[in-house]
């Protein structure tokens, strides 16, 4: 988005899973892996999905997900693939993690127009 806007604000989705060991993690990874690309091109208001290896912790699953609001990611949780990947979590061995998720009023790109990359929202300044 190249500037603030007006609309319904996105859901994201963040956090990590613990697993017991490498292994584990892993196999997470590789069941879950058609689920995820299904999840992105199939479910209506998902723009980001994706569990990934932490690239520190081996035991680590990143969990990151964009839905454009509250009801495309309702019916997330009602949706078939959904459901089956909580079955593949549960097929190894989790040992914690925490994964949260934020409602986001406004959007903007990291740099401003003239390239600097920036902390603040600037184009909500004003």
């Amino acid at each position: 988005m190249s500037t603030s806007e007006h609309r319904a604000p996105m859901i994201v989705v963040a956090g990590h899973l613990e697993f017991a060991d490498r292994e584990a993690r892993d196999g997470v990874l590789a069941a879950g892996a058609d689920l995820q690309a299904s999840t992105r091109t199939e479910e209506p208001g998902c723009e980001a999905y994706c569990m990934s290896a932490d690239p520190v912790i081996d035991t680590r699953v990143l969990i990151h997900e964009i839905w454009v609001d509250e009801a495309s990611l309702a019916a997330h949780f009602e949706h078939p693939y959904f459901t089956e990947m909580r079955a593949v979590f549960h097929r190894f061995e989790r040992t914690g993690g925490e994964v949260r998720k934020f409602r986001c009023d406004l959007a903007e790109p990291m740099h401003d127009p003239e390239g600097n990359i920036r902390a603040d929202f600037f184009t909500a300044a004003g």
